[in-house]
Parts: structure tokens; C-alpha cells; sequence
């Protein structure tokens, strides 16, 4: 039994590194921008077949192949290939903001989000139009071999993406609160008109945040295809658990959205353990709950508006 929490554990937090990785995603934007990309699972799926699509070119197969056959991608192209699917994704969430945010934000309704609902659909529909709705088994980077130790089998790419999902938070988190660009990114959070007068270019700031979130889209797709196929639609559940994560951690607050993400992976694991099928209710009953009682989150705060 022991050896059998572990191991879902260590799985949950591998997936959860994934959820979390997009929560922050929608905490940046959230932050500066005070919008959110609710086509953000678009964009990982999307970020999944750039990566894999750049793969197939360096080997020299059509980017429409199903299959990489006996090929395995060495370090080098896997590098090319995660730079394609971070910088293709960040490039696309830049368009996003200027055709479905900018004209939009700071008027009254909501027509920004069925702006980017709308921009998520017809990424999915070119993305059907180029490769087809099949999934595709993608080589891992590190290999597929499962590590044994303590009675329990992990795969390396769940390391991998335990591991990058880490090292991303912490530089983040350095970002934001040890340089320039951190603190104007939260000047324009806190008060974009009031940072405009400081001398901060907020559309550059905001501009900023949808293309990190993007491109940190692009990465969890990236790094969660060798274990989940890459498919034109495994970005809506990743980007809905995503959400839920910040929701959980609080939107206003990275570090929350962080850990909501991981919470959501580890309980998503551990129902696994009882009964699969109760998996979803679980994880959607958690984040129910915790907004009934905490609106903003569980380290979100109340905004407090001044008139």
C-alpha cells in the first residue's frame, strides 16, 4: 500500500507540474492584464504538434506523419524542437492580445472572452486541417525506460517535467520579485494607469505577460506529449484542470496558482488509486468547495476598490 501512495504521488505531481505550469499561465495574464486566454488549452495542444512537428522535420519525415517509426530525435533536436513549440506559442499569444485581448480590455462586457474563445477554435480547426485529429506517440527526450527504485516504476519524462516545472516557478518567482521587469509587471498589476505615469510602457508589459503565459502553454504541451500522445484535444482537460489549479491557489497570487496546480495533480492521482471514475468529481467537488468558501482563492486576496 505504501509503496502504491508513493508512486501515485510521485505520478501526481509529475501531472500536477504540468497544471501548474498552465495555472501560473493564467495568472499572469490575470495579473497585469486583468484577462484571461480561455483558449490557453488550444494553445497547448497546439504547442504539443509544433514540437512534434519540428521534430519530424529534423529527422527528415513529413510533419503530417503519424508515426516516428525506428527514428529517435537526438538532445540536440529536442532542444530545436521545445525552442519551436515555446517560441511558436509565444509568437501566437502576442497576435492574441493584439486582434482578441487589446481591442477589448477596459470596456465594459466580456466580449474579450469570446474573443479568445473564438481565436482557441480556429487554432483547433487549422490544427485539425494540417494534422488530422489521430494521435501521435512522441519519443520522450530522455528515453522511455522506467526507472525502478523502492518498488515503484517512473518514467523519465515525468521527472522531466517535475523537474522543469520546478526550475520555471523559481525562476519566475526570482523574476518578479528581484528585477525591474517583475516589479513594473506588478506596478501594472496593481494600478496600470498610475504605472503609465511612471514611465512603464503597460502595453508592453501586457503584451509581455500574453506571450510568457503562452509560451509557458507551449511548454506543457511540449513536455506532456511523450506521456499523454500528442492529440488536438488534450489541452482542454490540461487547460481546465489548469484553471481550476489557480482558482484553488487564487488567481491574484503565482505561488497559489503554483501550488493549486500540484494539489490538483496529487488528489487527481490519489482518487486514481480508489476508483478511477470518481476522479473528475473529486477534483471538481475540491474546487466548488473552496470557492464557496474562499471566492479568491485559498492565498488569493480581496480586491478592494477605492471610490
Amino acid at each position: 500500500m505504501a509503496e502504491a501512495l508513493l508512486q501515485a504521488l510521485i505520478s501526481g505531481l509529475a501531472v500536477g507540474g504540468a497544471y501548474a505550469l498552465v495555472a501560473l499561465g493564467f495568472s499572469i495574464t490575470f495579473t497585469t492584464t486583468k484577462t484571461l486566454n480561455f483558449s490557453h488549452g488550444e494553445f497547448v495542444s497546439i504547442g504539443a504538434f509544433v514540437g512534434m512537428s519540428a521534430l519530424l522535420l529534423l529527422l527528415g519525415l513529413p510533419v503530417t506523419s503519424t508515426t516516428f517509426g525506428e527514428a529517435f530525435p537526438g538532445a540536440a533536436s529536442q532542444l530545436l524542437a521545445l525552442a519551436a513549440a515555446v517560441g511558436v506559442m509565444g509568437v501566437l499569444g502576442w497576435v492574441l492580445y493584439l486582434v482578441g485581448v487589446r481591442p477589448f480590455a477596459g470596456r465594459p462586457g466580456m466580449a474579450w472572452v469570446m474573443s479568445t474563445l473564438g481565436f482557441g477554435v480556429i487554432l483547433q480547426s487549422i490544427g485539425l486541417a494540417i494534422w488530422g485529429p489521430k494521435p501521435v506517440v512522441v519519443p520522450g527526450p530522455i528515453g522511455d525506460e522506467v526507472i525502478r527504485f523502492a518498488g515503484i516504476g517512473i518514467r523519465p519524462q515525468e521527472l522531466l517535467i517535475l523537474g522543469v516545472a520546478v526550475v520555471v516557478m523559481i525562476a519566475f518567482d526570482w523574476i518578479m520579485n528581484r528585477t525591474m521587469v517583475g516589479k513594473a509587471m506588478r506596478a501594472v498589476a496593481a494600478n496600470g494607469h498610475v504605472a503609465s505615469l511612471m514611465g512603464i510602457n503597460t502595453n508592453a508589459m501586457m503584451i509581455g505577460a500574453f506571450v510568457v503565459s503562452s509560451a509557458l502553454a507551449g511548454l506543457s504541451g511540449f513536455l506532456l506529449a511523450p506521456i499523454a500522445q500528442a492529440s488536438l484535444y488534450m489541452g482542454l482537460i490540461v487547460g481546465l484542470k489548469g484553471f481550476s489549479g489557480a482558482m484553488i491557489g487564487g488567481l491574484s497570487n503565482p505561488r497559489g496558482c503554483v501550488i493549486g496546480g500540484f494539489a490538483l495533480g496529487v488528489l487527481e492521482s490519489m482518487v486514481n488509486l480508489w476508483q478511477a471514475q470518481w476522479r473528475e468529481v473529486a477534483v471538481f467537488a475540491l474546487v466548488i468547495l473552496v470557492l464557496a468558501f474562499r471566492p479568491t482563492g485559498l492565498f488569493g486576496k480581496r480586491i478592494v476598490e477605492k471610490v
